[in-house]
């Protein structure tokens, strides 16, 4: 006799087959970790923990209906969607909505923020170009590509909105590393970059005297840095998010004071614990043995989607791929930096375990992106 359930499943097996079960499992694993997370340290902070779960399940079903576009689709809407997303910029620097200083969102009858578009279409716009100048790249091909990436990161920075600039940025640039950039040119580059660091580490004290201007940086932005290099400096007003963060780190000791029993948690001492701040609290209250579970699954979702870059069958789903799987690298390693005091506090959410809706629908969209590329290499060996 037949299942009632047996055609109903016949039915779902076209869609779900080729799905990649080892980065399923291992997102999944990470959301119900982040559930688990957004309850012990939010329960007492109004209703962060149904509307956490409502932003999974969003981004399960964007991540489930992206999975089903072939990446050639995903290669014609590389272009519209990098042009509406700059289009959108450029329409926020004049007509935006000005919130704390930042003009970040746009009135469209619903208020957007268009810089989060760019998380996406930035890397699907670089591998598009990069697929159409196959098999003869030159300098000037990656002058282009240079440019498309700084002409819409300037824009976000002008907001400004360092956090999503960074996230956009080293999207473009880990598009334009795979697609075959020079040594020659990577090592200069980051020569200069490790002198100019190691120099303001060295004369930190001088250079954030209240009288020296930082040309090109607002004086918060230069406070963010030099509170950075000794948060001590302001402990009551600009240091107090990381010396706070640090203290709930270390008070966690190596298996934690328990679920929901974090006292720097719960008593508030942990700005923002719900959002760029929520790994101090995790580090708290679960301490250090499942901290470091938790950089092993988000190291084994990076590795496995460098895996299917690896395999995907074409130059542009290689590119999109491998650009971003180390796109959950820079959002877990700054913000795990900028809350362990070794990158400056620029507002970048943990995926899966911070709260925030654009954050985290824009995570759902890119897991499709990769599932797409995987059942594509999954169904053409069938």
């Amino acid at each position: 006799m037949n299942s009632p359930f047996k055609r109903p499943l016949l039915r779902l097996r076209p869609i779900l087959s080729g799905f990649d079960l080892p980065l399923l499992a291992v997102v999944l694993t990470l959301a119900s970790l982040g559930l688990v997370t957004m309850y012990s340290v939010g329960y007492d902070h109004g209703s962060r923990f149904v509307d956490h779960g409502r932003n999974m399940l969003l981004a399960a079903a964007l991540m489930f209906l992206i999975a089903q576009v072939p990446p050639h689709r995903l290669l014609s809407l590389a272009v519209p969607l990098y042009t509406v997303g700059v289009a959108l910029l450029v329409a926020t620097a004049l007509f935006g909505v000005t919130k704390k200083g930042a003009t970040r969102w746009l009135n469209l009858g619903v208020v957007i923020q268009p810089s989060e578009i760019l998380k996406l279409a930035m890397p699907l716009m670089l591998a598009w170009w990069f697929q159409k100048r196959e098999g003869q790249l030159r300098l000037f091909d990656f002058l282009v590509a240079g440019l498309l990436l700084l002409a819409p990161v300037g824009l976000v920075v002008k907001q400004p909105d360092l956090g999503t600039a960074l996230l956009v940025l080293s999207s473009g640039l880990y598009v334009i590393y795979f697609a075959g950039l020079s040594w020659r040119l990577i090592v200069p580059v980051t020569l200069l970059a490790t002198l100019a660091i190691a120099a303001l580490v060295v004369s930190g004290d001088a250079l954030c005297q209240p009288e020296v201007q930082w040309h090109g940086m607002r004086n918060y932005q230069k406070q963010r840095v030099c509170t950075l290099l000794d948060p001590s400096t302001d402990p009551l007003g600009k240091g107090f998010h990381i010396i706070q963060g640090m203290i709930a780190i270390g008070s966690g000791g190596i298996t934690g004071k328990g679920f929901m029993s974090g006292t720097q948690t719960h008593l508030e001492f942990i700005p923002e614990r719900t959002t760029d701040f929520i790994f101090a609290a995790f580090a708290e209250e679960f301490g250090l043995l499942t901290g470091v579970g938790l950089v092993l699954g988000f190291s084994f979702l990076i590795l496995r989607g460098l895996w299917i870059a690896a395999h995907a069958p074409t130059l542009f789903a290689r590119l999109l791929a491998a650009a971003l799987s180390l796109g959950f690298f820079t959002y877990a390693f700054v913000n795990m930096g900028m809350v362990s005091g070794i990158l400056p506090v620029v507002g970048v959410p943990l995926p899966f375990i911070s709260y925030g809706g654009t954050a985290m629908v824009t995570l759902g969209v890119a897991l499709g992106m990769l599932m797409s590329i995987a059942r594509s290499r999954g169904l053409m060996q069938r």
